[in-house]
Formats: C-alpha cells, structure tokens, sequence
C-alpha cells in the first residue's frame, strides 16, 4: 500500500551448574511490555544494582589472569527484562553477571571472525570493554562470543538466528549458529544490562518466530533527514526487528539522488552517499534494507519531467500519478531507475537481494469501467496478449517485466502489494512473488485467504493495526502498542480476525513475518520527533508478537 489517502470503509548452551530451578517464561501481560525502564530509551545509559568494584571501560588491567580476581556483587534477581522478552529462561543458583571494570569480550574464533564485529558492538554497549581474540583464558567476568555454526553461514530461517546465553560463575557466555544469532544475543544483554543491571545465573535458550519483522517509512511525502533515518534504524535493531522498507518515490516526491535521471529528483532528497552509509549501517546490524520504488502508480514526481508519459484517459484528461503502460518509454524510463538503485542499495553476499515493486492503485483500474476510459491500454493489452487481454493483464505483466528488470539485477526476493494481484485472466502474477497484503477495504480486494490457497507467500502490513497515517485521514486512527499486543497476530493479515484458512498455510514460510509502516498522508500532521514517540510502543508490541507465538 502505498497511497492510505484512498482508502474507505472504517479504520480499524548448556545448561548451568547448580540445582535447576523450574522454566520462567517473558511475561504474557502488556503490562510487562510497558514497564517504565523498557518503554525509555534502549541505549545503554547505566546499570542498576551496580558492581562491587569500579565500572568498566578501563583498558589498563594486566592480561593476567592474576589481574581479574572473582568479581563480588549484589545478586541479579529476577528474569531477564526485554523486548521482546526471551523465550525460555532456566534459572539456577549463582550471582548472575554484571559489566565491571577489568571485565573483557572475548573472541576464541580471532579478529577476521564473523562474529568481530558483534564483539565489538557489544564492548561498546557495555561501556568500552577490551575485546581480546583467539585461544584465551575466559577470566571471572569477562564475556565470551562463541560461534557455533559454519564461518559465513547466510541465515535461512529462524534456527539461524537463534542463539543461547549462559551467565554462569560470573562469566557470561553468547553462543549461537550465525553472527545474526550472536547479534541478537547481544540485543539481550544490552538491554536486560539496562533494565537490571546484568544478567541472572541460568539460560536463555531464544530464537524469533517470524523471520521477517519490519518496519516501513514514506520518506517521499515527508522528507526525513539522513540522521533521523539512522536513528530509526538503530532502533529497530536494538528491538530484533529486521527489515527496513524504504518507499522513496510517490506523487509527492522523489527523494534519492539519481545519476540517470537527475531532473525526476525532489529539492530534499538523500544523497547517494547517505544512502550507501544508511545501507551499511543496516547490514552492520543485520537490518535488510528493501528498496520500494513504486509503479505503475504513484508516479507523479517522475511524471512532472515527463509528462508525455503521463496515463490520459479517452476525453484526453490526464491521470495523476499514473503512468501509461502501453508506452515503450515508460518502461524503459522506470527499469532505467530500478537498475540504478539495485546498484545503490548493495546485498550483502550469500544474502537474500529484496526489492518492492509496488503495484497498488493503479487509477486506469479503479474506474467502473476501465477498457472504456482507457481504450489505449484495452487496445495494447489485446495486441500484447492476444483477444480477450484485458488492462489487468498489461497492468500484471507490467510487473511482471518489471520484475525480471531487478532480478536481473540480483533481487531474488520481490514484493508488490496485494492490489497488485488480480484474479483470473491470461497473465499471471509471477509465482515467487510475494504478497505485501495491506488492505481488504477497497473496491475488489482480494481475501488473503486466496493467496495462501494458491500457495504464495504474503506479509502482514495490516492496515487495521500496523498503518501509522499522519493526520488519520479517511478513519485511520494512530494504532496504539496495547492494541496490537491484545488482538494482533501474524494471522490476522486483513481486518481483526483471522484469515480464514489452517494454521498449516500461516506458519513462518507462508506468512514470513510483518511490517509496521509510518505513511505520510498529511506530511504536516507530526514532526519527525512526534512520529519516533508515536511509534515507539506499536514496534515494541509488534515485535514481541512476531517473536514469540
């Protein structure tokens, strides 16, 4: 979705020494999602229930192991407090582990390990721990970055991203299969370090459900400065949240740096240097940025310095936002741009390359009807596809060519909004692509249920939770973290009840997972500042939906 302005209807390791005690769960009230020191800020800004000895970021201890004698401190009580809450917790006997000064990250696998810069991230989260690498003595507080799986192995699913804590004689241990599940590990300590001063004695054994947890930003009609955006970023990150959707071009405007098509840019935009940083940060924290550069709709800032290309209906009236697909230039205007994104916005390697077509709302089809308002897109439809080919089928294999344009260019995983895909008629939607389903509200919506049926993957961008609308436009009303955390669930793709198929076509690899998105409708409604508060709960609710079934 990517025009809310239209829409109708109603808004809606092992296991520690010492006697095991029983399993302790993350608590299932919201209540516990809204504890004060959670909903404040994730960054690392002190410890409760500090250490004996002195705070830690001193480098000057000897590496001896006479120079770091057992640490003494108040017991870590309690299960550790995070968002989203961990999924098992074994607790056993023993003091727990708390960052103090002489403390170390250690690193047996070395300094060109996978996991290095997991390490070092959370030395700085820690207050500025030396990390030290290769075959060393783990000393009495120190902690210990263990990889457990192949060197470089690329993350399929959610038991590569799984990891294990262990706060065991005052060591603290992270090991998981992949540096995504050693990241995710250190999201833990850093924020049960914030909420309690460290972690308890015992186990965390934690993985997510979903493998896919996001969240979108509209920087086309309200621009956002690069700082914002990687503020935004860090935050997501520091939740377990994966994905970052950017949806940089709409009628509003058009808001990255081009090189093929510099006139299309709006005065605010991102540089390509900004970008290039943006992207990189997300990988250092294993954020997936997914480019959205949407067609054959919301156009209009494209179309302003093209006109020639714009959709005109039969008494010549031009369609705003809308580009005429019976065009040879159009497509060779947009694959012009697709081609030089896909270059800008890299893939890691041995990762998944993402793109989001777009899709949505493409005005020729929204009218009662449409082979008689738009009889040049009837006629190149039947010339393309034979008799019979109807605008549906030249808007689909639009997509279609579109595409094959990004996977050409190494983007194996491509989305489109649900209003994208059309039943019936002679051409198919491309099967491997997935269904960004956000609405079941307009004219014609497709039930969800039917995508599932015809075995595609969808995503959840309900908008009935998951749509913070500046302004509320049109009955959307700010979704609130509660809402979301008492009646959301990734199968409730449409609407507040769930989609109406088994549970066997709504496990993690038919609904991989869902994104919360901030859409600009009236650009003016919020400062950049009220939208990071307005949305701070909504991601935390989401996230722990998404992590915990």
């Amino acid at each position: 979705m990517s025009k809310p302005m239209r829409r109708t209807g109603s808004a809606r390791a092992p296991r520690p020494s010492g006697p095991a005690r029983p399993s302790r769960r993350a608590p299932a009230a919201w209540a516990a999602l809204a504890v004060p020191a959670l909903a404040s800020a994730l960054a690392l800004t002190g410890c409760s229930g500090a250490a004996d000895t002195e705070p830690p970021g001193s480098t000057g201890a000897a590496a001896s192991p006479s120079a770091a004698p057992t640490p003494t401190w108040a017991a870590v009580t309690g299960a550790p407090r995070t968002i989203p809450a961990v999924r098992e917790f074994r607790a056993a006997d023993g003091r727990g582990w708390r960052p103090t000064k002489g403390a170390r990250v250690v690193v047996p696998a070395g300094e060109r390990s996978g996991v290095a810069d997991e390490a070092r991230l959370l030395a700085a989260d820690l207050g500025g721990l030396p990390v030290v690498w290769g075959d060393q003595t783990v000393r009495p507080g120190d902690v210990e970055v263990k990889l457990t799986g192949k060197e470089g192995a690329p993350v399929r699913d959610t038991a590569d991203e799984a990891y294990t804590l262990t706060a065991r004689d005052t060591r603290l241990t992270l090991a998981a299969p992949t540096d995504a599940g050693i990241f995710n590990a250190t999201r833990t300590v850093k924020q049960a370090v914030r909420t309690g001063g460290g972690l308890p004695e015992g186990t965390i054994e934690d993985r997510p459900d979903r493998p896919q947890r996001g969240l979108l930003l509209d920087n086309a009609r309200k621009p956002f400065s690069a700082e914002w955006i990687e503020a935004r970023i860090r935050e997501i990150a520091d939740l377990k949240l994966n994905q970052f959707q950017l949806h940089f071009s709409d009628d509003q405007g058009f808001r990255i740096e081009s090189s093929s098509h510099p006139e299309i840019v709006s005065a605010d935009h991102l540089t390509k240097d900004q970008v290039r940083h943006l992207v990189q940060l997300a990988t250092s924290l294993h954020v997936t940025v997914i480019p959205e550069l949407d067609s054959p709709g919301h156009l209009g800032a494209v179309l302003a310095k093209h006109p020639d290309l714009q959709l005109r209906n039969a008494q010549g009236k031009a369609v705003h936002g809308a580009i005429d697909i019976a065009n040879p230039k159009s497509a060779a205007l947009v694959d012009d741009l697709l081609r030089e994104y896909a270059e800008l916005f890299t893939v890691p390697k041995g990762a998944d390359g993402y793109w989001h077509l777009g899709g949505d709302e493409y005005q020729a089809l929204t009218v009662s009807d449409p082979a008689a308002s738009f009889p040049g897109l009837a006629k190149a439809a039947q010339q393309k596809y034979g008799a019979g080919a109807t605008i549906k089928d030249l808007a689909t294999g639009w997509l279609n060519d579109r595409q094959q344009t990004v996977r050409a260019a190494g983007r194996n995983r491509v989305e489109a909004w649900n209003d994208g895909f059309f039943r019936g008629g002679k051409v198919a939607a491309d099967k491997d692509r997935t269904v960004a389903y956000w609405t079941g509200k307009e004219i014609g919506a497709r039930d969800p249920a039917e995508f599932l049926r015809e075995g595609r993957t969808v995503m959840n961008l309900n908008d009935e939770y998951l749509y913070y609308v500046l302004g509320q436009p049109n009955n959307f009303i700010y979704p609130t973290g509660e809402r979301i955390y008492r009646e959301w669930t990734p199968r409730v793709l449409r609407g507040t009840e769930p989609v109406s198929v088994g549970t066997d076509q709504t496990g993690p690899d038919r609904v991989p997972g869902a994104r919360f998105a901030i859409w600009n409708d009236l650009a003016g409604a919020q400062t950049p500042d009220q939208i990071a508060h307005g949305i701070r709960m909504p991601l935390r609710a989401l996230v722990q939906k998404l992590w915990d079934p």
